[in-house]
């Protein structure tokens, strides 16, 4: 099969799967659905596993119904994109074998109807990543927060899922509003939606105020997806309350989508002479991933809910991704690249083993759980590992990922490394203390009581039928192989490697545009190097032993220290307030500030 029929194939299997189960899900039993969603997502996988075995080092193009870039709508996948959709499939491929036992639906109308959400979900994402056409993007990205609104709100008889989704649609739609206007503005100025005849266009025009409007008001879209501070009040809310299988997804690879977004149309459309001047884009992204690293750690220091501390996580682990990506640099992209799929990979371990311990005790409370959980010796050595592989100890790919990204940061500005390791150890030491704590009754039991604005975690609606049952074996099999994959991508070459040629094609613009409008092949320019280093080992190291020293001071501190540390960051927890109005003031206050930051340097 032609790399030009995979492309499209990439799209339609999760989305006829979908259909198949919202039609079959009514007479098909549990294990019925069960087997046709695994069926489809591992199609899915194995599609995009050999479309990225053929875009190794260069740019693949379909056009959909065999109109040209100038008429239609182009799919285009290099290493980077198509590795991305390949990401997705595995985590959606993991999720679904995840959830077999974990939503006990009866048969009957309902029980399709978790992993034909799923895999719209699926649909929606791969296509981002491939899509070569601006509003077709849109179109995409829109598919994927239906999906993931939805999911979310999935157990509609609890209120807190359904506030949760709601609060999640709305800001994400008048987020979209915004890349709708930004489309628009460029329509407008261009008369072009494809990516690259978008930037041949842009590059006859002078940069003005509308080109910079334009921009930041596509990035506003991009980064309330991403959840970088100050558009990110949304996600620890809706990785609260929604189901574990979908917080996998959402922390896995939904996330990364917006950073992945920002790149890519950054590249594409606006580097050129009639976009955003690099200094600009480097300046301001730098600074909002700075942000997001430091606010996401110290917030994931600071919670006792799971899901929460994990969210925040996510949040300081999109900051360093951020910066590695303002770079501008093949360095930077080979770094983010690296740094996203093994984190990807473990952040859906460590959710997916916190519901373990929501299916067995109906709470993801740190505090509450202090030593509840030494029986689940397996779960709670996964746990200990994933927190470490967060912190980036080698030979885990988020430490490859990390050092990468560290190094190529350091040729820019010598003390961004620092930002690196105190992120990475900070939330890498937020996990192990809670691992530590629960699982093997490290410490003292905590006495402190949470004051107002605290969200503990107990009392959680259970996300399984009969909490009675034994552990089904697919609830640490699939985690431990999620783990198991994030070692491979930091110890086996042949990945980062192929990254990194990747990541020499991304950062291409003549060269995409060239293949997409003339199916020209250019060669890309030299690839980076993708290998460990010893300081790249030294700071990965330095930071697991520092999230280690901080998980064991933190085992020990007295109440009068956590209620001092509570106070502290209080300020911090009441903008969290999870009223609509404050994150919508948040977001239209983002959005002025990025359009001012951005037109003052350019």
């Amino acid at each position: 099969m032609t790399e030009a029929a995979l492309l499209p194939l990439a799209v339609a299997i999760p989305l006829l799967g979908a259909a198949l189960l919202a039609v079959a899900g009514r007479r098909l039993p549990r294990t019925g659905c069960d087997i046709l969603a695994t069926t489809c997502a591992g199609a899915e996988a194995a599609c995009l596993a050999l479309l990225w075995a053929r875009t190794d080092g260069r740019l693949v193009t379909a056009d959909l119904g065999g109109w040209p870039a100038r008429l239609g709508i182009v799919l285009a996948a290099d290493p980077i994109g198509a590795g991305l959709a390949l990401l997705v499939a595995v985590l959606v491929l993991a999720v679904v074998v995840y959830a077999w036992r974990y939503f006990d639906e009866p048969t009957g109308e309902h029980a399709g109807a978790f992993p034909a959400l799923i895999l719209l979900f699926e649909a929606g994402m791969a296509g981002f990543a491939l899509t070569g056409d601006l509003f077709n993007a849109f179109v995409f990205f829109e598919l994927m927060g239906a999906a993931a609104y939805a999911l979310t709100g999935y157990r509609i008889e609890d209120p807190r899922p359904l506030q949760g989704a709601l609060t999640f649609g709305i800001v994400t739609s008048f987020a979209a509003y915004c890349s709708l206007l930004g489309i628009g503005l460029l329509y407008a100025r261009t008369g072009e939606l494809n990516l690259a005849r978008l930037g041949r266009q842009l590059a006859g025009h002078h940069t003005d105020v509308l080109t910079v409007a334009a921009f930041a008001l596509i990035a506003t879209a991009l980064l309330v997806k991403a959840a970088a501070v100050p558009f990110h009040f949304w996600l620890p809310d809706a990785h609260a309350v929604a189901p574990t299988p979908v917080c996998m997804l959402m922390s896995g690879a939904m996330v990364e989508l917006g950073v992945y977004g920002i790149a890519r149309v950054y590249w594409t459309v606006f580097s050129g002479p009639g976009g955003i001047h690099p200094q600009a884009f480097r300046t301001t992204f730098t600074a909002i991933g700075l942000l997001t690293a430091l606010l996401g750690a110290l917030m994931c220091w600071q919670q006792r809910h799971l899901k929460r501390l994990l969210a925040f996580s996510t949040i300081s682990h999109v900051g360093l991704f951020l910066i590695a990506v303002a770079l501008l640099t093949p360095d930077g992209a080979t770094g983010t690249a690296v740094y996203v799929a093994a984190h990807g990979l473990v952040k859906a371990a460590l959710f997916a083993l916190t519901g373990v311990l929501l299916d067995r005790y109906g709470s993801v409370d740190e505090h509450g759980l202090h030593g509840k959980a030494r029986d689940l010796r397996t779960v709670g050595v996964l746990f200990v590992v994933g927190a470490l592989a967060l912190a980036g100890m080698p030979p885990f790919g988020t430490g490859l990922g990390k050092a990468l990204s560290e190094e190529a940061a350091g040729h820019w500005q010598p003390w961004l490394p620092a930002v690196f390791v105190a992120a990475s150890a900070a939330t890498g030491a937020a996990a192990l203390r809670a691992a530590l704590r629960i699982f093997f009754g490290a410490g003292p039991a905590p006495q402190s009581r949470p004051d107002g604005d605290e969200t503990t975690g107990e009392g959680e609606e259970p996300e399984i039928r009969s909490p009675q049952r034994a552990l089904p074996r697919t609830m640490t099999i699939v985690p431990a192989g999620l783990i198991g994959l994030a070692v491979l991508v930091g110890s086996l070459p042949a990945i980062p490697a192929a990254l990194a040629r990747g990541a020499a094609v991304f950062t291409d613009p003549d060269g995409y545009s060239a293949v997409v409008l003339t199916q020209a092949n250019t060669p890309p320019g030299p690839v980076p190097a993708a290998d460990w280093t010893v300081t790249g080992v030294l700071l990965g190291l330095l930071s697991a032993a520092v999230a280690l020293a901080l998980a064991t001071a933190a085992l020990h501190r007295s109440a009068a220290d956590r209620h001092a540390a509570a106070r502290a960051v209080r300020a911090l927890r009441r903008l969290h307030s999870g009223h609509l109005g404050d994150y919508l003031a948040w977001l239209a206050l983002g959005v002025a500030v990025l359009c001012v930051a951005i037109a003052a340097q350019t």
